[in-house]
């Protein structure tokens, strides 16, 4: 081994220090590519590089000609020397140690990726093409294959990319600090995709903090490991073409949208009990959603997270699909099979909170970052999370971008966004002097009010075949209307009070409903102050609500019938449609995350007839335009009974320009009711199209015999018909 020379012996070293070569070592440099890689001097060019566990190195052009023996300048791996070039241009070392030899490209060798312009728009707010500029993606540069990785962290001293590729030693590849942005990037040279990956960072006190994952990853480690991985970019077929043209043709507010709630790794298991791949999902959960007749499939969050009791709404990586199903691609193929036989995609999207595990987002370069530094706006109480700092412009880009993200490389159908309502109040769950108001004194979170205005138009804009819906549960105006009217731009708002007061109204007996008969009627005085998704999610069967089925009143043969009547109202009620997985068919346990639905209880009449009647509602709903095309406007309902408390009877019309009417009844008591009578908008026979207490549907088979006749009798027309024991019918003229 040669013996390590002092720097300023060294013709062609003389410009470094000691002290450059001792922070080298130890990982302090502030910034390692004034010191390592090519350098030009006055004699030639120099080239100094540090690697560990090398005795001796020899310079090469990347066509693998000997360019220059280095010099040992320390023991520790830190080499130097002049190069034959005529050129700056990236080098490669072939290292020695006794009987081993391997060879390392420079990654100081090489220029940076990210320009002046990425610099500026990132520092403004306005680059909508992060996602592909930050994070890790590969890149052939200069001529070498390799990963391009870039993060943003304006107050640290130091951040080093360290994964398998360099044994996670944060001396190997510091990155470049861009001044202007405060991101660090460096071009890491031969790293393959599927590699693991963190970010060291040292913060602005020197400290070095815990290992942090890639906001901007693109694939994780499977829990309970917690790196980010390199991937390839998304590789997929897209086959989709005419089922997006649809979307971004029409009025959404006018079409069938009946939404199946999934999450996805309990709709179904493996036998022995192990999550199911995209691909194994779509073998099975895409026929059963043609079949069922629904229109979309909405997941709760399939971003990473660490935690499975979360559901996802605690994620710590936006931009990554979970490694609980397996690769990013087979979710990319998962969609595009949806997307082949007309079924669109939504995920829930959480920009109100993240989780504050180390390796995540929390005091991430060592200081408040993503969040707010004062816990009154930077801490959630009830979920002991932290919130984003909407006031910031690089953390409102680290969103849009997202939003954009799943829209463009996904081809996703729409974001459900998740907290809307925690995200609108400064003062949301929190007691007096525990929020700080706004400049007006106010309690609403304008920065977020803007945020979410701007994610709604950047996402229309962008792709206008793409839906937002908010779960919003205040009155905040304006929701679902258009930013320029002075709304908050979503496609949709998830219609709580409905959920509320009908179940409310459902737990009650029979004979105590003709007390509470304003709960059913309240919500047509608001039905249509939004665009509404009538809502059966997640939220009503976990922490100890129960499920659905068993919400109801009355013995077991009462519950089935109840909710029946239940379902055909809520699908014949204005609004798009939401239901969890699982009540479809009546399922009588409170759904967990940690097993599979219990499908068994199909084998059952009562559970199977539940599962039919869904599928029919959903068939009737989507080929009646009468009961989805004005779902989001007045005109499009009408009262027929609207005070009949006393029998707890409930009935309207729904109407689309052009197209026959529906009338819908319902009769919430177990009681058995002939020659009612009902008024109908038209003389002659109308067709009996849906009754909840068919025979298979496990009802008691009552009806009206397929049709009734309605008669001018003077008073107006009207009809006489049976009203089977709790359950809801519809009629349509057969003129």
């Amino acid at each position: 081994m040669k013996k390590p020379k002092k720097p300023a012996d060294s013709t062609g070293l003389r410009d470094i220090s000691a002290g450059d070569v001792a922070a080298i070592l130890a990982g302090t440099h502030s910034d390692p590519f004034a010191v390592l890689g090519v350098h030009k001097t006055d004699e030639g060019y120099v080239t100094r590089c540090f690697i560990p566990g090398a005795e001796a190195v020899t310079a090469l052009s990347l066509d693998g000609s000997v360019i220059g023996e280095l010099d040992c300048l320390d023991p520790a791996g830190f080499f130097a020397g002049d190069v034959k070039l005529t050129k700056q241009q990236p080098v490669r070392y072939r290292a020695r140690r006794g009987d081993s030899e391997w060879a390392v490209t420079d990654p100081y060798s090489f220029g940076p990726v990210l320009g002046p312009m990425d610099d500026y728009f990132a520092r403004q707010g306005t680059h909508l093409r992060l996602f592909d500029k930050m994070g890790a993606h590969p890149l052939k540069h200069e001529g070498v294959q390799g990963f391009h990785f870039a993060v943003w962290a304006p107050n640290a001293q130091r951040v080093s990319v360290v994964g398998d590729f360099n044994n996670w030693d944060g001396r190997r590849h510091v990155m470049r600090l861009r001044s202007d942005s405060g991101i660090w990037e460096i071009f890491a040279p031969d790293v393959p995709a599927g590699v693991a990956y963190k970010f060291e960072i040292r913060g602005h006190d020197g400290v070095l903090l815990p290992l942090k994952a890639d906001p901007f990853a693109r694939r994780s480690e499977l829990r309970p490991k917690t790196a980010s991985v390199t991937a390839t970019e998304l590789q997929q077929v897209w086959e989709d073409t005419a089922h997006r043209q649809h979307w971004a043709s029409v009025d959404m507010r006018r079409q069938p949208i009946s939404i199946y709630e999934v999450h996805a790794g309990s709709w179904q298991r493996r036998d022995d009990g192990s999550m199911l791949s995209w691909d194994e999902l779509a073998s099975r959960l895409i026929p059963y959603c043609v079949d069922m007749g629904f229109t979309h499939i909405e997941f709760l969050p399939i971003t990473e997270h660490p935690y499975d009791p979360s559901w996802g709404y605690q994620t710590t990586g936006l931009y990554a699909p979970t490694a609980r199903f397996g690769e990013p691609e087979g979710f990319a193929r998962f969609v595009n099979g949806c997307h082949k036989v007309g079924i669109g995609v939504i995920l829930d999207w959480v920009p109100a909170h993240f989780p504050t595990d180390e390796h995540g987002l929390r005091w991430f370069d060592g200081t408040a970052l993503y969040e707010h530094e004062d816990p009154r706006k930077g801490f959630h109480p009830d979920w002991n999370t932290a919130i984003y700092n909407f006031g910031r412009t690089e953390v409102l880009a680290y969103l849009l971008n997202n939003a954009l993200y799943w829209a463009e490389k996904f081809h996703l159908d729409g974001l459900r966004v998740d907290a809307v309502a925690s995200m609108l109040y400064l003062d949301y769950s929190r007691k007096h002097g525990e929020w700080i108001p706004n400049e007006y004194g106010g309690n609403e979170n304008l920065e977020a009010v803007r945020f979410l205005q701007s994610m709604n138009t950047r996402l229309y804009g962008a792709h206008p075949g793409v839906m937002t819906i908010a779960e919003e549960s205040t009155s905040w105006p304006k929701v679902s209307q258009p930013v320029h009217e002075g709304g908050l731009g979503f496609g949709f708002k998830w219609n709580m009070g409905f959920m509320h007061d009908t179940l409310s109204y459902l737990s009650r007996e029979s004979v105590h409903r003709k007390y509470h008969h304003n709960e059913l009627t309240f919500g047509l005085i608001y039905a249509f102050s939004e665009n509404f998704v009538l809502p059966l999610s997640h939220d009503e069967v976990v922490h100890g609500k129960g499920s659905l089925i068993a919400k109801m009143a009355g013995d077991d043969w009462q519950k089935f019938a109840n909710l029946r009547a239940y379902y055909a109202f809520m699908w014949g009620y204005p609004g798009k449609k939401l239901l969890f997985m699982g009540q479809e068919f009546a399922q009588w346990s409170e759904w967990s995350e940690e097993r599979a639905l219990d499908w068994n209880l199909l084998q059952y009449r009562m559970h199977e007839g539940m599962r039919r009647l869904v599928r029919d509602l959903n068939f009737t709903y989507r080929s009646k335009p009468a009961l989805h095309a004005r779902d989001c406007e007045g005109d499009g309902f009408e009262w027929l009974v609207v005070d009949d408390f006393e029998n707890s009877v409930f009935a309207w019309l729904r109407k689309a320009p052009g197209e026959k009417p529906v009338a819908v009844i319902t009769n919430f008591t177990p009681v058995y009711r002939e020659n009612y009578t009902l008024h109908l908008p038209a003389e002659g026979r109308w067709r009996e199209i849906l009754n909840t207490d068919a025979d298979i549907y496990g009802g008691s088979g009552k009806g009206n015999g397929g049709r009734v006749q309605a008669v001018n009798a003077g008073g107006g027309i009207q009809a006489t018909i049976t009203l089977p024991p709790l359950a809801t019918i519809m009629l349509e003229p057969e003129f």
